[in-house]
């Protein structure tokens, strides 16, 4: 038996091997504190799981046209008007298994065998897998703090060669909770055009954002790509279900290739999003971007004060890429022995790119302000044991 060769290609989430032993010490008896997951301890709010609830016990648990329920992508594009004043015509809208599938969907449908995708480094690192899954290529461009970790119309100009088709930006960021601002990403767009080229815009973290600046690459072009997700603003991490956007040629062909691999989305997921746009949930979802902001401001100022390096404040998602060069030159072995001795799991840079992933670890403040506040408490005892030692 012979794995695809495609499959050399495809890097593990090292995260899990480091959540596994975590679940492994707590099976032992352990008190282990989550910093290392980008889940959010909130539940789902109610009113979705209502109407996901109502749906299923009314018995009629069926295939949905593979583009999605119609209703909801019209609630989709109203929100788009909503809140970006975007006007999106439903057609270019599809419901996707989470942002995973919203991928799947974009990159089968623009990308050729040989094609290059230009990255940020440090990224999300399943991303790269997935453009890898299509035999696409990957350049991963350094980013720094003088552009607050996004690539940028300069950076593109330096790195786009001849067999460079595309680029990926996520804002905000994953690991880095970064935004590019609204200037710099319609620079960005433009470049992309004249080149003839693809954007696809990662916009999973919109709604958990905390400064001003954040826009939909909608709202300079209707020539992207946009990946979104109920997950992470909305709460539906289980549920799993998302959307993509694209541009009006490649329409066809989405709906095509979503009725081969996909079928339809989770019908009961579906319609419980239908509730995701409600008033009461929206007012609820309000107080979690709130309490999500005064994690990050906490958080934030007790890694200062320990000695992480932070170059540049995060404005979005729900995690901080702190530099432990100060501790540790080795920031996968800091964070083993982190949570062996400590029992706080954090993430260690390693699973987001190859630009001094050493130097970092990522701290996702997803959890309740308690435990992150006992976290700092047994960071700092680890930080003073390794000083004194």
């Amino acid at each position: 038996m012979q794995v695809a060769s495609r499959m050399e290609a495809i890097t593990p989430f090292y995260v899990m091997e480091l959540l596994a032993r975590a679940k492994q010490l707590e099976a032992q008896g352990r008190d282990i504190i989550h910093m290392e997951i980008g889940e959010p301890d909130f539940t789902t709010p109610q009113p979705i799981i209502d109407a996901g609830v109502a749906y299923i016990k009314a018995g009629h648990v069926k295939y949905t046209p593979a583009a999605g329920l119609p209703e909801l992508r019209q609630k989709i594009a109203d929100y788009y008007w909503q809140r970006y004043r975007v006007t999106v015509p439903i057609q270019r809208i599809f419901i996707t298994p989470g942002a995973t599938g919203a991928f799947l969907l974009a990159l089968g449908v623009s990308l050729n065998s040989g094609d290059e995708v230009l990255l940020s480094d440090p990224c999300y690192p399943c991303n790269e897998n997935f453009i890898h899954l299509f035999d696409a290529k990957v350049k991963h461009v350094p980013v720094y703090a003088d552009t607050a970790y996004q690539l940028s119309a300069d950076l593109l100009q330096q790195h786009w060669q001849a067999l460079t088709r595309a680029i990926l930006i996520a804002s905000p960021s994953n690991p880095t909770g970064t935004i590019i601002q609204a200037a710099e990403l319609e620079k960005c767009i433009h470049f992309v055009n004249t080149r003839q080229g693809l954007l696809y815009s990662d916009e999973i973290y919109h709604g958990l954002e905390y400064e001003p600046g954040v826009t939909s690459a909608l709202a300079f072009s209707d020539q992207v790509f946009v990946i979104n997700s109920f997950s992470k603003y909305f709460g539906m991490t289980g549920w799993r279900v998302g959307w993509l956007i694209v541009p009006e040629a490649y329409s066809p062909a989405t709906e095509k290739l979503a009725q081969n691999i996909f079928i339809s989305t989770c019908s009961q997921s579906q319609y419980a999003a239908l509730a995701a746009f409600d008033e009461q949930t929206l007012a609820e979802l309000e107080k979690r971007r709130q309490d999500f902001s005064l994690k990050r401001d906490f958080l934030y100022a007790h890694l200062l004060r320990l000695g992480f390096n932070i170059p540049v404040k995060p404005a979005g998602a729900f995690y901080i890429y702190a530099d432990c060069s100060q501790f540790s030159n080795d920031s996968q072995q800091f964070a083993q022995q982190l949570l062996e001795t400590e029992g706080l799991a954090v993430t260690p840079g390693k699973d987001f790119g190859y630009n001094e992933h050493e130097k970092y670890l990522r701290f996702a403040y997803t959890g309740s302000m308690e435990n992150i506040s006992a976290g700092m408490q047994r960071l700092e005892r680890f930080i003073s044991s390794k000083q004194t030692s």
